[in-house]
């Protein structure tokens, strides 16, 4: 039995015995200036082939310091038989805020990240309306000083991400975009798209994109191919996404720019960026959790919460992706958290919305994958290091004089994610009844508590 009681009992004095104080209750932690001290966890760095028995001392929102044994005053979490991580990092989520509140927004869609141990994620644009300027920029920072976890916005590649004309790039940097995506919609128009790719030069930003020729996947809703047709259900072929990441790279090539490809699901794209990248080029690229972990028979159903966009796949397709991230091909992996209401879900296979969410269950889906021949520290890596350094953040890494962005995981807890104990706002995710092993116990953000299980 793993003895994790510590955490979620709540937070006991090093020096003294458990004084039962819950951090939600006291408000000890709700200040980046206080100290907090995480005792007998096991550090997975993914640098390291080993996981060490460490402590560690959190001190004005910074790793103060990391040693096998520290005996200071502080407030102590118990981390015995838990792992601890880097905070995640998801360079891909929809916040829904501004414009469709009812189906998310930066409070809810936060708490259900730190909830699945996430401590920065970057919102796409595809909002209401876009975020493609300064002042919708500004908005999303302005909501996410409240937020549970730092939020980084994504501007828009496009005016309104209708693929027309540039939006003003700069002035979204200088308000706090990250990088820019038309996620959603992909840039038709090349001689665009090869300005953007030049723009990300002068910025020093990623541009994004959702590589899908859209004049070959209209009106497409799962997978092409036998089972689609079995199901009468109308097919986007996996060519779209390789012509598109095919041009792409084309135009990265001739423009020396920073190019990510989103949510890659084919084995031939995969390829398609092996190679772009022992060429040189400056080209990243991510996988989503469920693309991963579901194939197409996941729509057999036609259950309306595995319609995803790009489709789900087949398992060549999986194993394919799982070759990358060990090669090095694939950069992250990220949730494509994407909530919609319960009535859009239900309203028929066809005429539902893509996609689900998936904060709170991808790292225990992600962390399956060493069943498939990925190590732990890899798929750490994954989620950390490996987004941090492809959007060029200073982040990801457990270390002295960093921010102490923490997450406190009990692999061995088995759980069920009922959809009454579902955080974010939405629901939409066909993995709702089954049972998940590895649970987050605790989510360190900035130096703040911004997230303890419950004792279940």
């Amino acid at each position: 039995m793993s003895s994790v009681a510590r955490p979620y009992a709540g937070l006991y004095d090093e020096r003294g015995s458990d004084r039962g104080v819950d951090w939600r209750e006291s408000g000890a932690y709700n200040c980046a200036t206080m100290k907090l001290l995480i005792k007998n966890g096991r550090l997975v760095d993914p640098s390291r082939t080993r996981c060490p028995k460490r402590d560690i001392l959190v001190s004005d929102g910074r790793i103060a310091r990391i040693a096998p044994r520290i005996s200071t005053r502080a407030p102590v979490i118990d981390a015995d038989g838990c792992l601890v991580l880097p905070g995640l990092i998801d360079l891909h989520c929809h916040l829904r805020e501004p414009g469709q509140e009812e189906k998310e927004t930066i409070e809810t869609g936060t708490r259900a990240a730190v909830a699945g141990g996430f401590t920065t994620v970057c919102c796409m644009p595809n909002t209401i309306p876009p975020l493609d300027n300064r002042i919708a920029i500004g908005f999303v920072r302005a909501r996410s000083r409240q937020a549970a976890c730092e939020v980084l916005p994504i501007g828009a590649i496009t005016v309104g991400r209708e693929g027309k004309a540039l939006a003003p790039y700069g002035e979204m940097v200088e308000e706090g975009a990250v990088g820019f995506s038309d996620d959603g919609s992909f840039v038709m128009d090349s001689q665009l798209m090869r300005r953007a790719l030049e723009y990300s030069k002068l910025f020093g930003t990623p541009v994004i994109s959702h590589a899908e020729d859209q004049s070959l996947t209209k009106n497409g809703v799962m997978n092409e191919g036998a089972l689609s047709t079995k199901l009468g259900l109308p097919g986007a072929p996996r060519e779209a996404e390789e012509i598109a990441i095919s041009r792409d790279i084309a135009l990265a090539r001739l423009t020396g720019g920073r190019l990510h490809i989103a949510h890659v699901t084919t084995a031939a794209g995969v390829d398609l960026i092996r190679r772009a990248k022992k060429e040189g080029l400056a080209v990243t690229c991510e996988v989503t959790v469920h693309h991963l972990v579901l194939t197409e028979e996941a729509v057999a159903g036609y259950d309306t919460n595995a319609k995803v966009s790009p489709p789900l796949r087949t398992e060549d397709d999986i194993k394919a992706l799982i070759r990358g991230l060990k090669d090095g091909t694939i950069d992250a992996i990220v949730t494509d958290h994407a909530p919609h209401t319960r009535e859009e879900k239900e309203s028929g296979f066809e005429e539902a919305p893509f996609g689900m969410i998936g904060f709170e269950t991808a790292l225990s889906l992600a962390l399956s994958l060493q069943e498939e021949g990925l190590s732990l520290q890899e798929i750490v890596a994954k989620m950390t290091v490996g987004p941090a350094k492809a959007f060029g953040l200073h982040r990801g890494m457990i270390a002295d004089g960093r921010r102490a962005d923490l997450v406190i995981f009990d692999p061995d807890r088995q759980w069920v994610y009922a959809r009454e104990s579902v955080v974010s706002k939405s629901a939409n995710s066909p993995f709702l009844n089954r049972t998940l092993k590895g649970k987050v116990v605790a989510t360190i953000s900035n130096g703040k508590i911004a997230y303890q299980s419950q004792m279940e």
